[in-house]
This record gives structure tokens, sequence and C-alpha cells, in this order.
């Protein structure tokens, strides 16, 4: 967490950098966006998959079209959760 944190600290002061019009701003904010990459992949955030449930993975779907779907749609509507 310490490394992200660092790293997206870095994204922060290299878009400042960005604004006021410094020239290597661009490649320390490539740089810094690649070391959150980085440390979001070490975090399990990113990259391949490293558990084996053997759950479906809904990710990058919508949820209307998943088993979520009336679950998102209560919510929406206003009403109480569907157990």
């Amino acid at each position: 967490m310490k490394r992200l944190m660092t790293a997206r600290r870095g994204v922060k002061e290299a878009k400042q950098s960005e604004r006021a019009g410094e020239p290597s701003a661009a490649d320390a904010l490539a740089s810094a966006r690649a070391e959150v990459d980085a440390a979001k992949i070490a975090l399990g955030e990113r990259g391949p998959v490293w558990w084996t449930d053997g759950a479906p993975d809904f990710n990058r779907h919508l949820v209307r079209n998943t088993p979520y779907a009336a679950w998102f749609a209560a919510l929406s509507a206003g009403g109480p959760e569907p157990r």
C-alpha cells in the first residue's frame, strides 16, 4: 500500500508540473502512472486472476446481464434489497 500511495503522489506531482509547463512533466507522469500500475498488479488489483474459486467472472459485464440484475434493479428503484 505504501508503494501505491507513493506512486499516486507521484502522479499528482507530475500533473502539477505539467500544469506549470515543465518540459519533463509528460515523462514524469508516464513513469508515475506505470508505477501505480505496477503497485496495483503487486496488490492483486490488476493483472491475471490469482484465485480459483470456480465462480464465474462477471467483471466487464453490465449488471443487467449478470445474476445480480434483480438486486441492482431494486437498488435503483429505491426498494428494499431482495434476499
